[in-house]
C-alpha cells in the first residue's frame, strides 16, 4: 500500500472521527504529494524514498515553525504546529536513538578509515545515506563531530 492510499484511508477516518488536527495534517501530506508528483520534470509517481525526504521536510518546517511560536509565546499556535507532527510521524520510518545512532557512526568512521574533524564530510556522506529517513541532518552531524574529536 503506497504512502497516498494510507493517507486517503486516514483521511477518510479523521474525516468521520471529526479530528481537526488529522485532517489539516493529512490534507497537508496529501496537498505536498500531489505537487511532487505533478512537479516539472517528474512522471506522475514518486519513490518511497521521496517520500519520506518529503515527510522529514514537512516535519522539519513544523518543528521550527514550533520553536519560533514557542519563543513569542504563541501556545494555541505552537499546539497546532505539535498536533501536525505527531500525525506526520506516524508515516516515517521508526527514528534512531542517539545510542544506536552514535553505534551506526563508529562502524561507517571505521569503515572509512576517518580519524581527524578533517574527514567529516567523508563519513557525513555515507552516514546520510546510511541513515537516511531514520535520523535527523543535524543529529548526525553532531555526532560525527563529536566523535572524530576523540
Amino acid at each position: 500500500m503506497s504512502l497516498e492510499q494510507k493517507i486517503m484511508g486516514d483521511l477518510k477516518a479523521a474525516m468521520l472521527a471529526k479530528d481537526e488536527a488529522a485532517l489539516r495534517s493529512l490534507r497537508a501530506i496529501k496537498a505536498a504529494i500531489l505537487l511532487a508528483k505533478t512537479a516539472e520534470g517528474g512522471n506522475g509517481e514518486i519513490a518511497e524514498e521521496e517520500e519520506t525526504k518529503l515527510l522529514q521536510k514537512m516535519v522539519k518546517q513544523r518543528k521550527d515553525s514550533l520553536e519560533i511560536f514557542t519563543q513569542q509565546n504563541r501556545p494555541e499556535l505552537a499546539k497546532k504546529e505539535e498536533e501536525e507532527i505527531a500525525v506526520i510521524e506516524k508515516f516515517l520510518p521508526k527514528q534512531l536513538s542517539a545510542d544506536e545512532i552514535k553505534a551506526e557512526l563508529e562502524k561507517i568512521i571505521a569503515a572509512t578509515g576517518a580519524s581527524s574533524p578533517a574527514d567529516m564530510g567523508k563519513v557525513m556522506g555515507a552516514a546520510t545515506k546510511q541513515l537516511a529517513g531514520k535520523a535527523d541532518g543535524k543529529t548526525i552531524s553532531a555526532l560525527v563531530k563529536e566523535l572524530l574529536a576523540k
